[in-house]
């Protein structure tokens, strides 16, 4: 599978994912993301979001996704995906992207990570969620 086209299924799970039930069943309770309580809004409007994850195997590819909201918690944004590696270990994740300058200002705001692996089993790439966080953070300048 070419590069290409691990971005364009990850990109339509992260879609499949934004309307996935908040009672999802997750793959392994051990599983975990967390977020950081602050996130950063650059100059050019570029957002970044960070956090930790951890997950102890996968049999397909595995990424962190995150969206944010502000003001409108109907109105979600994604913002960038990271490949993920489970060994068990943790590890920092760091989501980015650049939004029309005004979007997402300074101040409180409220972040989705979601842990996802595409899994192939069916025949199809499927979600299956390893874990998901959601939180209230503090954009800042920079």
């Amino acid at each position: 599978m070419s590069v290409r086209q691990v971005i364009g299924a990850a990109t339509g799970a992260a879609l499949l994912l934004l309307a996935a039930p908040s009672g999802v069943a997750l793959s392994d309770p051990n599983d975990e993301v967390t977020v950081d309580s602050t996130g950063h809004v650059a100059a050019d409007g570029t957002i970044t979001l960070s956090g930790t994850y951890r997950c102890l195997s996968a049999a397909g590819p595995v990424f962190v996704s995150s969206s944010v909201s502000q003001d409108d918690p109907r109105v979600r944004q994604g913002i960038g995906g990271t490949a993920a590696v489970c060994d068990g270990a943790e590890h920092r994740w760091t989501n980015s992207e650049k939004r029309e300058l005004g979007t997402l200002t300074p101040g409180t705001a409220h972040v989705e990570a979601t842990l996802m692996e595409l899994s192939t089993a069916s025949g199809l790439p499927l979600p299956t969620f390893h874990a998901t966080r959601q939180q209230d953070i503090t954009l800042i300048e920079g």
